[in-house]
């Protein structure tokens, strides 16, 4: 899904102090250009039988939401195309973030897709196995994530490119 949120202004310089007043909260107090959210919702299959409890289907579903800024009122040509430039860079990191997501989602399920218990008949062990193996994922993947970000932000790296095309003085 993609959500906008509304700026405004005349030049690069304009419109990147309004991402950095109205963008999505990034922390308590700081904001950011754009922004990928997810949720994982577990969608597990049990067999229940003989007094076990093993998985039959170990599905997920990811349910990702891109926010991005949305420029209202008139831009002049050569901002018009800097604008057009700095989003697709801007896009192509946000969808890195929802790739980064997809790839957990898929190693979730592989890590839970063999759990299997003997004694179980009601599935409360093999569901906190379930939840262990998921809570390492998600961190190896949220690492993943903080990494391509501190590469992505460090001093000169593509976020410092999107933002001196944004900002360039017109010719």
């Amino acid at each position: 899904m993609k959500e906008n949120y509304t700026i405004t202004g005349k030049t690069g310089e304009e419109l990147l102090a309004a991402m950095k007043r109205t963008g999505p909260k990034k922390g308590y107090m700081v904001h950011a250009m754009a922004q990928t959210r997810y949720s994982l919702r577990w969608n597990t299959r049990w067999d229940k039988s003989g007094g076990g409890c093993r998985v039959t289907n170990p599905g997920a579903t990811l349910y990702i939401t891109y926010r991005y800024p949305w420029v209202k009122g008139g831009m002049s040509p050569d901002l018009q195309k800097r604008w057009a430039r700095f989003m697709d860079s801007v896009r192509t990191h946000e969808e890195t973030h929802g790739r980064i997501a997809r790839e957990m989602v898929d190693a979730a399920e592989k890590a839970v897709a063999d759990i299997a218990n003997d004694n179980d008949p009601d599935c409360s062990k093999s569901t906190l196995e379930q939840l262990r193996r998921v809570r390492g994922v998600q961190a190896e993947y949220e690492g993943r994530q903080r990494q391509f970000d501190a590469k992505e932000h460090h001093y000169g790296g593509n976020v410092d490119g999107m933002l001196a095309l944004l900002t360039a003085k017109q010719k």
